[in-house]
């Protein structure tokens, strides 16, 4: 598994895989994709959206939580098995534990259907930007690196500028979002990060989100980085420790 996802390439749109098996809402979605200048690819089941992703290069998954045959969580996890492509889910008004079961299998987000397209486009380029993302130098002497680009907490370092993390020298391979939201922890070493400060500057949400997709994200970092790293704060959201 690769340690970031590549940026897409200029020369080429930006391109999408695309797995619901709604007919009218597959095609719906896709049209509306393609007219934002996105090159859409669509399958109509689990199975097929997995050998779809196989047999070509995409640089974003959406995917529908009720899918026949291999359900979008089911697909998910087995994408995340060999890459780390930005992935939305999408999930039927009040299906509570479908998100959280989509987010737990390594989705970086997702919204519910019905949904305008301004608002999956929004969250399509929040996911690219996130794949893309190059963190600020650092600018304050809190930031414990004597190193250059290289922060080191304990045994967790972190590449800021070649976007790789290790832990006791082994790499770690995380998402897009897992990475941003890591390098907003280590940018803020000891301080209390809110959930919907993180919810604004990680995922971008310019309204009132779903903090469960921050508590989800930051389980599995904790899995990843070891869970004494990032420190519950009951009532507030959540500190790094240094």
């Amino acid at each position: 598994m690769s340690s970031s996802t590549p940026a897409p390439a200029a020369q080429r749109p930006v391109r999408v895989l695309l797995v619901e098996d709604d007919d009218l809402m597959r095609r719906s979605f896709a049209v509306a994709l393609e007219r934002y200048g996105y090159e859409v690819a669509v399958a109509a089941d689990g199975l097929a959206g997995l050998e779809a992703f196989r047999e070509r290069g995409f640089d974003l998954l959406i995917l529908d939580v009720m899918l026949p045959g291999l359900d979008g969580i089911g697909l998910c996890r087995r994408v995340r098995e060999s890459s780390l492509v930005p992935v939305l889910m999408m999930s039927a008004r009040g299906d509570g534990l479908d998100v959280v079961a989509g987010l737990e299998a390594g989705a970086d987000d997702y919204v519910v259907k019905p949904v305008d397209t301004y608002v999956l486009v929004a969250r399509i380029r929040s996911l690219l930007r996130r794949a893309t993302y190059t963190p600020p130098a650092p600018a304050g002497p809190e930031l414990p690196s004597d190193q250059g680009e290289l922060l080191t907490f304990g045994e967790l370092s972190i590449d800021t500028s070649g976007l790789e993390v290790f832990v006791a020298g082994t790499p770690v391979a995380l998402t897009p979002t897992e990475l941003k939201l890591l390098l907003e922890f280590a940018a803020h070493p000891g301080v209390v990060l809110e959930r919907h400060t993180l919810l604004r500057d990680v995922w971008e949400y310019g309204w009132d989100g779903d903090s469960r997709v921050v508590d989800l994200c930051v389980q599995r970092l904790r899995k990843k980085l070891g869970r004494d790293r990032i420190e519950t704060v009951r009532g507030f959201g959540y500190k790094f420790r240094r």
